[in-house]
This record gives C-alpha cells, sequence and structure tokens, in this order.
C-alpha cells in the first residue's frame, strides 16, 4: 500500500508514547495510522495509567484526610501520586500535541 505524497498529503507530528525508553528518554511514534497496533497499545496504556491515578488519588485521600496517618504512609502516598500526576501530564501533553490548530 502506497503513503500519499505531495503538497496536499501531511505528515501528522509525532505522538508522544506513555512510556520512557530504557536510558529514560522520551518515545515518539510517527504514523498515518492511528489505528496501529503501536498507536492502540499507547490509547491503552494511556487508559490504564489515567484509571490507575483515579485509584492512587482514592486511597491516598484516606491516608492524607486521617491525621493520625503514619509519616511512611503519608510519604509513600505522596511518592505514588507524584508518579500518576506524571504520567497524567505525559498523557495530556501527547494529546494536546495531537489536537489540530487552526485552519490557515
Amino acid at each position: 500500500m502506497e503513503r500519499p505524497t505531495g503538497p496536499a498529503h501531511v505528515t501528522p507530528p509525532p505522538r508522544l508514547l506513555p512510556w520512557l525508553s530504557a536510558e529514560g528518554n522520551p518515545c515518539y511514534l510517527v504514523t498515518d495510522d492511528n489505528g496501529s497496533h503501536l498507536s492502540r497499545l499507547a490509547d491503552d496504556l494511556e487508559a490504564v495509567q489515567l484509571a490507575t491515578g483515579t485509584d492512587v488519588l482514592r486511597l491516598a485521600r484516606k491516608v492524607l484526610d486521617d491525621p493520625n496517618s503514619p509519616y511512611t504512609e503519608v510519604r509513600f502516598a505522596g511518592l505514588r501520586l507524584a508518579e500518576c500526576l506524571t504520567d497524567a501530564l505525559r498523557v495530556a501533553e501527547s494529546r494536546g500535541m495531537r489536537v489540530p490548530g487552526p485552519e490557515r
């Protein structure tokens, strides 16, 4: 199958993927096919990351609302919340990069 070329064809911007390389660098996907296997895998992982963030927030609230929570539990909750926020911000950045801009 040939890829369209020419002035009418515009390659979409690279998609920021919801995982890092082995070296800790961002990974990007360049494709015209939003339904590709890798695109669907990234969509699924983003959904899992956001659902996990919701669960962690619910559980952390219990710890943070209790003034008698031990320091170690509060710290653990804070660390997990920071991880989930990092994931959520990556998802937001990736999705924001794919929002079409105004036509000129």
